[in-house]
């Protein structure tokens, strides 16, 4: 037999709990504690540093350069 009240019952829940789970998923900050971050490059750290006053512009340009070498060698 057919119970039509069935349906709205655990079924319902399901769905919201299906719904929460995705939007937790897709819709959550990417900066959330203990989550895996990206790591910074030695350009990224350089250009971090030259903006925070760390480094004078001789400096950043010199070392801007060996890392671009270094880059180019790589590849």
């Amino acid at each position: 037999m057919f119970y039509a009240s069935d349906f709205w019952g655990m079924h319902l829940v399901w769905w919201f709990v299906w719904l929460i789970f995705l939007f937790w998923i897709f819709a959550t900050p990417y900066d959330v504690p203990g989550q895996r971050k990206k790591k910074d490059s030695p350009l990224d750290i350089l250009q971090k540093r030259f903006a925070s006053g760390q480094i004078t512009t001789e400096e950043y340009q010199e070392k801007k350069k060996i890392l671009e070498n270094d880059l180019a060698k790589q590849s």
